[in-house]
């Protein structure tokens, strides 16, 4: 009986452990415990900011891709920020999504046909207004260095597969590569081998995502090959939506019952997109239910609860705040050391 008791006290004290942070653990290593241990966090979901978290409530506060939105971001609560990489006439990482400087910088002209001296004379807009800030274009390893220990940092990589390896380089010479999550887009077998390859020359020490669409992978049977490739810990799915037809039922072909039962035999995470796409149809990514039916819509149970239904524990979103506080009140977020605890859960609509 003693034996018994304490074997249940052991597993009671790992129990507690698992939910606190130890002594000088930074929330960045809090995050990557998360993130590397799905099944012992299926009850929380990650949110992920989109092009830095510049957006709340349908308006553009910061510039995309900017350290004041990453400080936003951070101060809200995401976990994760999504960068985007080019490179600079002179062969520098630069963060930055359009392969143009006009839509996001009071520039004008191609990316790769400017050195980093001349970038750094660009300065950043807030879409919507066109206000000039004072915030330049940061170099990868500028935002790498504002994140240090406070997020993992997600590199939508805007070039070929075998430019993560710079990437990575630059994370490793800042001691950061832990933090980086590089991700890249999988079809068929060829490309499985090709990315593979690309992965198996930079060795470890950081994550890799696969990103996998219903547009070319209709089952989970590519996502059970995909996880005997890769070591994944999250796997991003889209549920592509082609024009104005009616919400998604349930989740295109990728979302299914074999597909979280894929996720809990690997343990990993099954990562949703509810961000918009400049001239497509609201929720493109996510069939129909994006943040445009979250917020303008004033529907957040018919997105975020939705693709949490079908077992998405990561989200990346547009709207952290909306997507951070949906969640915590209606139980899907548990708080890290020194959080406060969540809201009550919150009264919303439902078009079901």
């Amino acid at each position: 009986m003693r034996t018994i008791w304490l074997s249940l006290l052991l597993s009671a004290a790992l129990a507690v452990s698992l939910g606190h942070a130890s002594a000088g653990e930074t929330r960045a290593r809090q995050i990557l415990e998360r993130f590397e241990h799905a099944n012992q966090w299926r009850d929380h979901v990650i949110v992920a900011a989109h092009r830095a978290g510049g957006m709340q409530a349908g308006k553009t506060l910061y510039p995309e891709n900017s350290i004041a939105a990453v400080e936003a971001s951070i101060a809200m609560g995401a976990e994760i920020v999504e960068v985007d990489i080019r490179r600079s006439k002179d062969g520098e990482f630069v963060v930055m999504h359009d392969s143009w400087l006009d839509r996001t910088t009071n520039c004008r002209g191609e990316v790769v046909k400017r050195t980093l001296a001349e970038l750094k004379t660009c300065r950043l807009v807030i879409e919507g207004t066109g206000a000039v800030t004072g915030e330049t274009v940061s170099t990868l390893g500028e935002m790498l260095m504002a994140t240090r220990d406070r997020i993992l940092v997600n590199l939508d990589n805007k070039l070929d597969v075998d430019s993560l390896a710079g990437m990575i380089a630059v994370a490793r010479d800042l001691g950061m590569a832990e933090q980086v999550i590089v991700k890249e887009n999988l079809w068929n077998a060829e490309r499985i081998t090709t990315v593979r390859a690309a992965m198996d020359a930079i060795g470890s020490g950081f994550q890799f995502m696969p990103i996998i669409a219903d547009d070319a992978v209709r089952d989970a049977m590519f996502a059970e090959k995909v996880s005997r490739a890769f070591p994944v810990r999250a796997v991003e799915m889209i549920n592509w939506r082609a024009g104005s037809e009616t919400l998604t039922e349930n989740g295109g072909p990728l979302f299914s019952p074999h597909m979280r039962a894929l996720a809990v035999r690997g343990d990993w995470h099954i990562w949703a997109d509810t961000y918009a796409i400049v001239n497509k149809p609201g929720g493109f990514l996510a069939g129909g239910r994006g943040d445009e039916l979250a917020v303008a819509a004033s529907l957040p149970r018919e997105t975020y609860g939705f693709w949490v239904e079908r077992a998405a524990t990561i989200i990346q979103t547009d709207e952290p705040r909306a997507a951070i506080g949906w969640l915590a009140a209606n139980g899907f977020r548990v708080p890290y050391a020194g959080e406060k605890r969540p809201a009550e859960p919150a009264n919303t609509a439902s078009i079901n």
